[in-house]
């Protein structure tokens, strides 16, 4: 999760179930919903290669087969959703269970399109964005697009994913994640057009004047 600070409705009474977890459960979840793996490899290959598992302690952890939460309607009071919706089949039938289960209050975060661009996860499915000025959920599937065209691109990326080289998402995290805490539910949309998923130019801000005489210095001494 790229931005904890977002989660601020959470009330001190609230149930919260927690959706795909992975290795850093919130703290303040009480159960969890995991999907049930068809093997060791697939559960390694949707978490990003990470192997750590969670501390859940004495917490519930539920399993699922991708569809129908496994609960009733508003069974929890607050869901938390962090970086599952690129992963599902049908982004829309996902965020009606989230509703359903959380009497329509929660958290959801993402990667966006830049993101993608860069690094194109294949278990990635969608691109999504959120229309703060029409409250909709945009999504498009991946499929659906001729995204594959910069897969050489994106493969030099993923390399230097893996060889720890992840400053520049890190340093611009609003330009390549998502997070968006909501009381009420929301429409979810297919996109038509591309340009609904870019996030605004304006997160692309000038370096301040320190950093760009420390990135000067780290230059010249080869860093």
């Amino acid at each position: 999760m790229f931005f904890p600070e977002k989660i601020t409705l959470i009330r001190p009474q609230d149930k919260v179930l927690e959706i795909g977890p992975g290795s850093s459960p919130h703290l303040r979840s009480n159960a969890f919903l995991e999907l049930s793996y068809d093997s060791a490899e697939d559960k390694l290959s949707q978490r990003g290669g990470v192997l750590n598992e969670g501390d859940f302690g004495d917490r519930p952890v539920h399993y699922y087969q991708g569809e129908t939460f496994p609960f009733k309607d508003n069974q929890f009071d607050y869901v938390i959703c962090s970086h599952v919706i690129e992963h599902v089949d049908d982004p829309e039938n996902f965020m009606r269970e989230v509703f359903r289960v959380g009497n329509g209050r929660g958290y959801i975060e993402y990667p966006l399109i830049t993101y993608e661009y860069l690094y194109d996860f294949s278990v990635h499915l969608n691109f999504v964005k959120f229309d703060f000025y029409q409250n909709i959920l945009n999504f498009l599937p991946k499929r659906e697009t001729s995204f594959k065209e910069f897969s050489g691109v994106s493969a030099i990326f993923y390399r230097t994913l893996e060889c720890g080289w992840n400053d520049l998402c890190v340093i611009n995290k609003n330009l390549f994640f998502e997070g968006v805490e909501f009381e009420h539910p929301f429409v979810i949309e297919k996109a038509l057009q591309i340009e609904r998923l870019l996030p605004p130019k304006s997160l692309v801000s000038e370096k301040n004047v320190a950093r760009k005489f420390l990135d000067r210095v780290a230059s010249k001494l080869g860093v």
